[in-house]
């Protein structure tokens, strides 16, 4: 089986368990066209991230405001956009656990390699911001044995297990509820908002397994290089924000220049890369391909 005819899935278990060294950068989606630019910088892996979807698509902050139908469909664009493995922000699971199977599944139908599923109350908050709470913990685990279940039941996808109990409970508690998702089920670790390296440190150790660092550009977690990473024991790096921050600031500055009179010209693609980017080329090479022959050519004349 060819990399590509492989299944996202697949191709994400064989990236981390062939990596070694610095942790796998992984900057974060939130539309079709912020993760095709991802893959054609050549990065292998991206994470569809709750916060800037909720932003992009609604305008609005990740408070719970998004629906499940509306980030699954956000998920499906971003699934068929692009060949590298998509993990997908699956928040709470959207109810109980029957309910969470039927997102891990809609993730799984979506294109998606991996799903992300935390121990929140709903409306649950970015793990950055003030006024989370979590679920008690057999809650929390019951969450996640119901998509562990989902994906031994035949969902070709990975379940990636979140606790936010650093911020309420504590890093000890944190600790005891990612060992407790690893016993569940779930192939990928995220304890969220370490506030130091010690603490990191103390995650990848204490509860062995695949480990994901969540880099919030002025958050709560230390920004560590990649390499610092790798050798704490992180597999993967996400950076949910910094994608979307960057546009936003181009696009800021952009409108206060037109404002102003000022056309921002020295900012921009050109319209031969701009077209390039978007795949106006790749259409055009495929319309060409499908192009009808001219009557009475060999291939339009009648046998």
């Amino acid at each position: 089986m060819t990399e590509r005819a492989a299944s996202p899935a697949k191709r994400l278990r064989a990236l981390l368990a062939a990596h070694e060294g610095p942790a796998i950068v992984m900057p974060c989606c939130y539309d079709a066209l912020s993760a095709k630019l991802i893959e054609q910088a050549d990065f292998p892996v991206t994470f569809m991230s709750g916060f800037a979807v909720s932003s992009a698509r609604l305008g609005l902050p990740d408070t719970g405001l998004i629906s499940y139908g509306e980030i699954v469909d956000q998920a499906r664009n971003i699934g068929a956009a692009v060949a590298i493995p998509v993990i997908g922000d699956g928040d709470t699971g959207y109810g109980n656990p029957v309910n969470v199977k039927r997102t891990v599944r809609g993730y799984a139908q979506a294109g998606l390699a991996a799903v992300m599923i935390e121990d929140q109350v709903w409306p649950k908050r970015c793990g950055h911001t003030r006024g989370k709470q979590v679920v008690p913990r057999g809650e929390a685990v019951a969450r996640v044995r119901a998509a562990a279940d989902a994906r031994d039941e035949g969902a070709d996808i990975l379940i990636l297990a979140r606790t936010d109990a650093r911020a309420t409970e504590g890093l000890d508690e944190a600790l005891i509820r990612a060992r407790a998702f690893a016993e569940a089920g779930a192939d990928i670790l995220f304890v969220e908002a370490p506030k130091s390296e010690a603490e990191m440190r103390r995650i990848c150790a204490e509860a062995p397994g695949i480990h994901m660092a969540n880099l919030v550009e002025y958050g709560e977690t230390p920004l560590l290089p990649p390499e610092t990473l790798g050798q704490i024991g992180y597999r993967l790096a996400a950076y949910p924000l910094t994608l979307m921050s960057a546009a936003m600031r181009a696009m800021i500055e952009t409108l206060d220049d037109m404002k102003a009179g000022r056309h921002p010209n020295d900012r921009l693609l050109t319209f031969a890369e701009l077209r390039a980017r978007v795949g106006f080329e790749d259409y055009y090479a495929e319309e060409e391909r499908y192009a009808a022959p001219e009557v009475g050519t060999k291939r339009g004349a009648a046998e």
